[in-house]
């Protein structure tokens, strides 16, 4: 059997302590044991790895070539394992938020703001992952912000607002000149649309009256292909505030439907935190209006 596997976090918190505090009676102190228990974890550990780690004299305790290497490592991984604990048992100190295309869209900002001011000891971090779950079904985040239809089997949700829906179109399009376009008035273009995780569907139109489609995949594909003029794009208001381009021009649909926003997280694992941001987030949309 490999040696290393008899390796554990105690035989590394003893030879930082030795190395901290200079001598093994001082570090037998600071781990709150004797001088031969000390003595006994180092020779354990330098049996582990198959090195010497320390040059002992009667004064001086100082780190050989190997030693400093391990020293370094030990100290990483003794912050990720101290880090850890606090994680698991101070009800999670981060909180990772996906979205897929525009997080809170104009709301985004303000969110942060007012995160950071009362709730400081959460490390707030926003995360783009263009998927339906906005990479909660990867278990990238603790929640998602979703404008597409939420599976309620998989994922518990709550409804935090609405977004008018907009037209995309390039700045030299002659309906960039109008305050704002009619929806029956799209089926005379072609409508370029992200289909995993766009919120623009052809059940907007009677089946005998859907525009001609595109497919793209990301954002950036969508922008592009309408900045061409050959297309056009429909989208949440939130994408007008998360994506203002040379070359694009956001223009309101004044008939169609808006567009709900979803925050979203596991049934069974929520963070701590889910239901302050349901509430922060469901307070921004209604003071919008």
């Amino acid at each position: 059997m490999d040696g290393r596997t008899g390796l554990e976090l105690r035989h590394l918190r003893c030879l930082v302590a030795i190395v901290d505090e200079g001598t093994f009676t001082d570090a037998a102190i600071e781990l709150g044991t004797s001088q031969a228990a000390v003595s006994r974890t180092l020779i354990a550990l330098e049996r582990i790895l198959g090195v010497r780690l320390l040059h002992r004299t009667s004064r001086t305790v100082t780190p050989t070539t190997a030693g400093v290497q391990v020293l370094a490592r030990a100290r990483q991984l003794l912050t990720d394992a101290d880090q850890l604990v606090r994680e698991a048992t101070t009800g999670h100190t981060r909180l990772h938020i996906g979205h897929a295309w525009s997080a809170m869209g104009r709301h985004t900002a303000e969110f942060q703001r007012r995160w950071h001011d009362r709730y400081p000891d959460i490390a707030l971090h926003l995360i783009r992952h263009n998927t339906p779950t906005g990479g909660l079904a990867e278990g990238l985040c603790d929640l998602a912000v979703i404008r597409t239809p939420v599976d309620t089997h998989r994922y518990a949700h709550a409804l935090v607002g609405h977004e008018r829906r907009y037209l995309a179109l390039a700045s030299d399009d002659r309906w960039a000149r109008r305050r704002s376009i009619r929806l029956a008035e799209i089926r005379a273009r072609t409508l370029v649309v992200d289909h995993r995780t766009g919120t623009t569907t052809l059940d907007l139109w009677p089946e005998d009256a859907r525009p001609a489609v595109e497919y793209t995949h990301d954002i950036d594909d969508w922008l592009a292909a309408i900045a061409t003029g050959r297309c056009v794009g429909m989208t949440a208001q939130a994408t007008t505030a998360q994506y203002r381009r040379d070359g694009i021009t956001y223009r309101p649909l004044r008939d169609a439907d808006p567009v709900p926003v979803h925050l979203i997280w596991r049934r069974h694992d929520p963070h701590p935190a889910t239901h302050a941001v349901a509430a922060l987030l469901s307070d921004l949309y209604r003071e919008d209006g």
